[in-house]
């Protein structure tokens, strides 16, 4: 058994990251200004996009996406039960009303002929979730969408790095939401993205995230800048800083090297428990490029005597750090009370959440650290069979 508790999930901070973050201390601008930018170029560029928009978090990327897209009251936004809660949360900011489709249980992503069934004339946008940093069927998703005139705000907390077909998620639809939280493949601390084409829609993006101020409101502590401004619209305070813009360089500049280490992980995890019936390991389809964000493998609870709850529990005992992604958003309190949904509403999502569990999977993982997890799973399925 190990000494010391294994985290799930824990960013790698170099000297390169630190001395970055203190140039900004010492440049005496640290809220919005030119590391933001230059960060906002370099990952549309990476992503192949026209314009990015930073901001203070994914949940604000995908908030402001709808709001500036005027998707608002009496709209419907479809998108995913299995998926953190902002993803639904942001519609009902927004004033619209989420309806959620039922997934894959292969990719555990959002199933497109479910997307079929729910769509209303009060359908205004689709919100496809790149699970773990797996793609969505992207071009079905956007032929339902052509064909029914619809947004598609494509969720990559997950996905950077991601590909489709081999394009990059973040180029391919109408808009795209990235997370730089903590645990992120990339991360700012706190901290989001929008790329798009659509060069109104980020004008339009960049005003609203910072008060609805006119453009360029933000030099205007500069020699250059001026002391005038006027509100646009009753915007947010969702701006991202330059202190986080100088970790999101840095990051991004080692991030196929980060990349490298998470699918070194994947590999030796699909390897090590792709041999025993008591698991399922996750796919990568032909058309994808998987970011690795998470690794999340499931339980064939029919082989074991215990159920997910116990075998989480039997993880910690051997000091390995999990999660579970995600608890289905129809089933928290708020979504059961106000729009009455229940257990048997979304079947896929409701069991592949029952037998999921998320393993370790960082670039700080030592060799050490990636065997002791499979011994601890291999240890924990071999004592538990029926």
């Amino acid at each position: 058994m190990r000494d010391e508790f294994l985290p799930y999930a824990l960013p790698l901070i170099e000297e390169d990251d630190i001395a970055e973050v203190v140039d900004t201390l010492k440049s005496n601008w640290i809220t919005k200004g030119p590391k933001t930018a230059e960060f906002e170029q370099r990952f549309a560029a990476y992503v192949g996009a026209k314009h990015a928009v930073a901001l203070n978090s994914c949940t604000a990327a995908l908030h402001l996406s709808l709001v500036s897209s005027d998707i608002g009251p009496g709209d419907e936004v479809i998108t995913t039960p299995m998926t953190f809660a902002a993803s639904a949360n942001v519609v009902i900011h927004a004033g619209a009303t989420p309806v959620f489709a039922d997934i894959d249980p292969v990719t555990m992503n959002i199933d497109v002929n479910k997307i079929r069934e729910k769509i209303t004339p009060r359908t205004k946008a689709i919100i496809p979730v790149h699970i773990a940093g797996h793609p969505c069927e992207m071009e079905e998703i956007l032929a339902i969408a052509r064909e029914h005139n619809l947004l598609v705000l494509e969720d990559a907390a997950h996905a950077v790095y991601t590909q489709y077909k081999g394009r990059m998620v973040g180029s391919i639809g109408s808009a795209t939401a990235f997370s730089f939280y903590a645990t992120k493949n990339l991360v700012t601390g706190e901290g989001g993205m929008v790329t798009t084409d659509d060069a109104e829609l980020a004008d339009k993006i960049r005003v609203i995230s910072l008060h609805g101020m006119s453009r360029n409101a933000w030099n205007r502590y500069t020699a250059a800048g001026s002391w005038f401004y006027e509100v646009l619209y009753p915007g947010y305070k969702n701006n991202m800083t330059d202190i986080q813009a100088a970790l999101g360089l840095t990051q991004l500049e080692k991030l196929e090297r980060m990349q490298g280490l998470r699918r070194e992980i994947a590999a030796r995890y699909n390897d090590a428990f792709s041999q025993t019936d008591a698991l399922e390991t996750p796919v990568e389809l032909d058309y994808a490029r998987h970011a690795w964000h998470l690794y999340i493998i499931k339980l064939n609870l029919e082989t074991l005597s215990i159920d997910r709850a116990q075998f989480i529990e039997e993880l910690k005992a051997e000091k390995i750090g999990t999660s579970v992604h995600f608890i289905p958003v129809h089933l928290h309190p708020y979504y059961r009370e106000k729009f009455g949904y229940k257990r048997g509403d979304y079947p896929q999502a409701e069991g592949t959440f029952d037998r999921i569990i998320s393993l370790p999977l960082y670039p700080r993982m030592s060799k050490e650290d990636v065997s002791d997890v499979i011994a601890a799973v291999r240890g924990i399925v071999e004592r538990s069979r029926r």
